[in-house]
């Protein structure tokens, strides 16, 4: 086969570049502005006149370029998000909060135990009834003869070996994210960060764990799940942070899970500061309120006793919160990670598919 090469396309590709990175860009804005994305392209214009976006650029002609790709579609006389959009703002968040995804099995992830219907491991053992002939190892089954008459090779049943296998499970998950006024408060947007790798889990589960289970849910003063295609247009609210009410709705919605993993990923920036009370907002946002941690605990404790584990992202480090955390984490059997906006998502996906700790018993 023969190949003619021609001069290449360097006006082109610079244009394919600039409609990606500024697609790349639009997308962090529409996150920000919650899912607004009439407000996303008034802030391109702004950051084009201030001098951030190359002038050169027809921000007019991107915006066309949007709906011819489908990126958005006219909805009730403005611009919004398509379902394709959705899924293109999923896939960028995933690529980049998370690049190197670890292999495993379609809707499975490895747990560090030796067991059945996974992938074969070096280690052996001798073979026992029942086990498969596929995992049977030949090299060590012959040693084994070999080393007790190498004059005459006869196979005995004591002499095969095989690999153990690495156990493969499946995990339901509830993402809660903490909408409380804080979560933007200090001149630190910690929220945008925690909606975009909601939105990467979303995309990573779906693509690469088609058996898992995702679900998405808010906590302020009330707690309430999320359809995965509103997750871009979340905001935070004048809310305080009823860390109760967000894990009891995360535990309604896994206790019904078939999957043998069930874990709630908590994803907070302070205390809990208000439960509901006989059908009152019982608030108290000074200090860490006994009555308000107490309820917080018990339910903690009520997501052990259905078998969920409940692992907690503290976007903060201050010391009182880091006594709540620990106490929360040890009455859960749980765990806890002290992260910034900055590197939550590293945590999070390392510890979703990596799954360190057993959840089956």
């Amino acid at each position: 086969m023969r190949y003619r090469y021609g001069e290449f396309p360097v006006d082109l590709l610079r244009a394919l570049l600039t409609f990606q990175e500024l697609t790349k860009l639009f997308l962090q804005l529409v996150l920000q502005t919650g899912g607004d994305v009439e407000e996303a392209l008034s802030w391109m214009k702004y950051l084009q006149e201030r001098g951030m976006i190359d002038p050169s650029i027809d921000l007019d002609e991107f915006r066309r370029a949007l709906e011819k790709n489908e990126v958005v579609e006219e909805r009730d006389g403005k611009l919004a998000l398509s379902a394709a959009g959705e899924r293109q703002i999923r896939r960028s968040a995933l690529e980049e909060v998370f690049t190197s995804l670890t292999k495993s099995g379609p809707g499975y992830h490895a747990i560090p135990r030796a067991g059945a219907g996974g992938e074969l491991l070096p280690e052996t053992r001798p073979y026992e009834f029942g086990d498969s002939p596929t995992s049977i190892d030949g090299v060590r089954t012959i040693g084994n003869a070999v080393r007790r008459d190498a004059n005459d090779i006869a196979l005995k049943p004591e002499d095969f070996e095989v690999h153990e296998e690495e156990h493969l499970t499946s995990c339901a998950t509830v993402l809660a994210i903490d909408i409380s006024h804080s979560m933007v408060l200090y001149g630190e947007d910690r929220f945008t960060p925690a909606k975009k790798v909601a939105l990467a889990m979303v995309e990573l589960i779906q693509s690469k764990y088609p058996k898992d289970s995702i679900e998405v849910l808010l906590f302020g003063d009330d707690a309430r799940r999320v359809p995965i295609s509103e997750i871009s247009k979340t905001q935070v609210g004048p809310f305080h942070t009823n860390t109760k009410a967000g894990l009891a709705l995360a535990r309604k919605l896994l206790v019904h899970r078939k999957n043998p993993n069930k874990q709630i990923f908590l994803i907070t920036d302070g205390k809990p500061s208000a439960i509901w009370e006989r059908g009152r907002l019982y608030k108290n946002p000074f200090g860490l309120d006994l009555k308000i941690v107490n309820r917080t605990l018990e339910e903690a404790d009520a997501c052990r006793r259905d078998g969920i584990t409940i692992t907690t992202f503290m976007i903060a480090t201050d010391s009182y919160l880091v006594a709540f955390v620990d106490k929360l984490t040890k009455i859960n059997r749980g765990r806890a990670y002290y992260a910034s906006p900055y590197n939550l998502a590293e945590f999070l996906f390392t510890d979703y598919i990596r799954n360190r700790k057993k959840f089956v018993h």
